[in-house]
């Protein structure tokens, strides 16, 4: 059994949080090895980008111990809702380095890798992240010392990054496969009809 944190900040973009969500439980489902997703949030009920839709995730971020965990996940979001205030509060980013320091997978799309940037985990490491509205996330990214590539979806090392929602199943299947390995990711892209 693998088991994976998908963190959830408040005004977290539903799109890519449900990508992982859905990609890992058709994983745990079709797949050769159980997936377990947990869902936390920085409070016990989170609100999505656009304010249209509130969650109750399954736990509290300061509730977690990594030890339990085999990867984690965080979506992007939209900073005029508020994402980067719970996005860049200290339990997600230590949370962040957590997985790092134990070179667990961790997964991001699109914005979603400014919170890696900032924990510090990205510092001379290849990565992407949204490259439209004149290029200002990217040089965010690259501000916070992070070599940035000019391609959707880049994994260096046990880090993968991306660049927008259309990324989002792709992002999902590239922890499927970090997680289980290739031969079980293709058969989840295919059950999801990807392929």
């Amino acid at each position: 059994m693998k088991r994976v944190l998908v963190i959830l900040p408040n005004a977290f973009e539903l799109l890519e949080g449900a990508a992982f969500i859905d990609v890992l439980g058709w994983a745990n489902d079709c797949g050769d090895t159980p997936i377990e997703v947990t869902t936390a949030g920085i409070t016990a009920e989170v609100t999505c980008t656009f304010g249209t839709f509130k969650l109750l995730p399954d736990t509290t971020l300061s509730q977690v111990c990594v030890d339990e965990f085999d990867a984690v996940a965080i979506p992007g979001g939209f900073e005029a809702h508020g994402f980067f205030e719970e996005a860049y509060s200290d339990l997600v980013l230590q949370t962040l380095r957590d997985f790092d320091r134990q070179q667990k997978p961790v997964a991001s799309i699109c914005v979603g890798a400014l919170s890696l940037a900032k924990s510090g985990i990205l510092n001379g490491r290849r990565a992407t992240t949204y490259h439209l509205s004149d290029g200002k996330r990217r040089r965010q990214l690259s501000e916070m010392g992070v070599n940035v590539e000019d391609t959707s979806i880049v994994t260096d090392g046990n880090i993968t990054t991306s660049t927008s929602p259309a990324t989002a199943i792709d992002v999902a299947l590239k922890l499927v496969e970090q997680l289980t390995g290739a031969e079980n990711a293709r058969r989840v892209r295919h059950e999801l009809g990807f392929t």
